[in-house]
């Protein structure tokens, strides 16, 4: 059964920094792309970030510059590294696994098959 779980997640001020991680586990798990989204209080599921297999990235424009998502295949792991992080960054954050769709679609939740439980970010001003 293929698992996500995140971590990394805390209450930090405006202009300072987390790693997010998100740990994939799962007999034969291969992704197509990982995904990162938030979610806020009152708010739809916003996409973030996503990497490919290949190391392809993508990010929203509101993060563009301040965030950075890598993987570890080793480690079976992604990352997003948050630089900058503004109040308006305060959600939930969730990773998700697509592995069979395709990835220019990486906007789009449901084209994740698998999501982890979510960490929190909260950054005060």
């Amino acid at each position: 059964q293929v698992q996500l779980v995140e971590s990394g997640g805390g209450s930090v001020q405006a202009g300072g920094s987390l790693r997010l991680s998100c740990a994939t586990s799962g007999d034969g798990f291969v992704y197509m792309c990982m995904g990162w989204f938030r979610q806020a209080p009152g708010k739809g599921r916003e996409p973030v970030a996503s990497i490919t297999s290949g190391g392809g990235t993508s990010y929203a424009d509101s993060v563009k510059g301040r965030f950075t998502i890598s993987q570890d295949n080793a480690k079976n792991a992604v990352y997003l590294q948050m630089n900058g992080l503004k109040p308006e960054d305060t959600a939930m954050y969730y990773c998700a696994a697509n592995i069979h769709g395709f990835c220019g679609n990486w906007r789009d939740p449901p084209e994740y098959s698998y999501w982890g439980q979510g960490t929190q970010v909260t950054v005060s001003s």
